[in-house]
Parts: C-alpha cells; sequence; structure tokens
C-alpha cells in the first residue's frame, strides 16, 4: 500500500536491515538490479535510490516487468561488497 513512493522506502528499509546484519551498508553495494512493474514510476523511485546512494552509486540495471509477488510495485536485488 502507499505507492511507489511508500514501496520504495520500505524496501530501502528492508535491505538496509538486511545489509546492517551482514555488517555492511550501502556504500557497500556494488550493483542493484531494480524490477519495476510501471516505469512511469521512475522519477520518484529515481530520486528516493538518490537517498541511498548519494556519491558513487553502484552499477544499476532496471526493467519493467508485468508483475511482483504480492502486488508490489519495486523490487531490487543488492550485490554487496563486504
Amino acid at each position: 500500500d502507499g505507492g511507489i513512493e511508500a514501496q520504495a522506502r520500505q524496501m530501502f528499509a528492508n535491505i538496509k536491515a538486511v545489509l546492517n546484519a551482514a555488517g555492511a551498508e550501502f556504500s557497500n553495494v556494488v550493483k542493484t538490479t531494480v524490477f519495476m512493474t510501471d516505469l512511469r514510476d521512475f522519477a520518484v523511485f529515481n530520486a528516493i535510490y538518490a537517498e541511498y546512494f548519494p556519491e558513487n552509486p553502484p552499477a544499476r540495471s532496471c526493467v519493467q516487468v508485468c508483475a511482483l509477488p504480492k502486488g508490489a510495485l519495486v523490487e531490487c536485488e543488492v550485490i554487496a561488497k563486504l
């Protein structure tokens, strides 16, 4: 619920928790793959993404998919180097 902004913020909160559990942070991320159900939401998502990767953002792929589990609007896979 809450649209792309709320879902993106929750997604990044979840990613932060996983990174922290592994002893890492967003600066350790070297690659992301973003899956979105509507690329028209890209500008909103990109502004939020920039909050988490303000300098030297990792390599990124972004693709539109027809659906995500549980009706999600966005999903992100990250690869981090410790």
